[in-house]
């Protein structure tokens, strides 16, 4: 594996997890938990695409793929460590946002991945 490629799959994966994880817990007392995801998923999802166009250099779809399972792994992971098992949320933590967010960390990559294959050719 590549230096490129482990910065963008481990790095980029764990600080992305992080500025969520960051934002919730700021937000915990602010708001209720059960509108947390819902108000961190647009700002996650402007920040994913940022890095995804302006940090990441991939130039296949399969880097994009790697980026997407990766970084879909270290959510579970970390939220299952850090929220789940850390909290123990009352009410739950799996629900309609979380499985959202997961589905949207895999498929944002691979939207991208795609549109860059695209306009390389």
């Amino acid at each position: 594996m590549n230096k490129e490629l482990l910065k963008d799959t481990l790095g980029w994966g764990f600080i992305l997890w992080l500025i969520g994880y960051a934002l919730g817990i700021i937000l915990f007392s602010i708001v209720s938990p059960t509108t947390i995801g819902w108000l961190i998923m647009p700002i996650g999802i402007i920040i994913t695409l940022w890095v995804l166009l302006k940090k990441v250099k991939g130039n296949y779809f399969q880097y994009y793929l790697i980026l997407g399972i990766v970084w879909t792994l270290i959510a579970i992971v970390l939220d299952y460590l850090f929220i789940v098992k850390a909290f123990k949320p009352t009410d739950g933590y799996y629900k309609l946002d979380v499985y959202l967010y997961y589905a949207l960390t895999f498929i944002i990559p691979l939207i991208i991945g795609s549109r860059k294959k695209m306009i390389q050719q």
